[in-house]
């Protein structure tokens, strides 16, 4: 069977109903994405149906995130594709503004590796241990960097394999006039400055999906 959407261990092989609606397809996908890119996923999801949503569920319930959002989720009756495709964009919206460091740094040093990860968001790999450890609470403006790798992390995975991934940071781009993703990324960088944007302009133009 074909692949639908591949992206971590969101591998979507099927879609059952209500979720072969294509503007709730859309918005359960980019939903899921999200959670995925995060490392919020509890575990392998090969079928759009609503088992995926209750992995998506448990996996911000672990993290703390939108619970206002997770209890009208649970009531939410699925025949309606209308009011749950709405429910879920407002999940992809506070999933694009939570940070979830807990989860992010083990997903990302899973396929960055911590020398590449940590070079990229400006610390030495001394803090990014204590932070991974838990014994240092990990600062607002790291945290943000976190997630924003995160996403774009996400973005490539749809396209390369881990190696391509961390291989896709070092190499020259036209589209940055000539400068490597990585170097674009500047010391005390915050998502919002204009280096960064223009990367995850050129993750996102990789994303070819009804997601993106």
């Amino acid at each position: 069977m074909d692949i639908i959407w591949s992206v971590g261990i969101l591998q979507i092989q099927s879609i059952r109903p209500p979720f072969d609606e294509p503007g709730l397809a859309s918005a359960a996908i980019a939903a899921l994405s999200r959670a995925d890119a995060m490392g919020l996923l509890p575990r392998p999801i090969t079928c759009l149906d609503e088992f995926a949503i209750q992995g998506l569920e448990q996996g911000m319930a672990e993290a703390g995130i939108g619970q206002q959002l997770l209890a009208n989720l649970h009531h939410q009756p699925y025949p309606d594709p209308v009011s749950l495709s709405a429910l879920l964009k407002k999940i992809s919206d506070a999933l694009d503004h939570s940070p979830a460091p807990a989860h992010e740094w083990r997903t990302l040093q899973d396929i960055l590796g911590l020398d590449l990860l940590t070079r990229l968001v400006g610390i030495s790999q001394s803090s990014a241990r204590r932070y991974l450890s838990s014994s240092r609470h990990t600062p607002d403006a790291v945290a943000d960097r976190l997630h924003y790798l995160a996403f774009v992390v996400g973005d490539l995975a749809g396209t390369y394999n881990d190696f391509g991934v961390r291989r896709w940071f070092d190499r020259k781009r036209n589209l940055l006039g000539g400068h490597t993703p990585a170097q674009m990324l500047e010391e005390n960088w915050s998502p919002d400055d204009e280096g960064p944007r223009r990367v995850q302009e050129l993750s996102r133009a990789l994303n070819s999906s009804p997601a993106a």
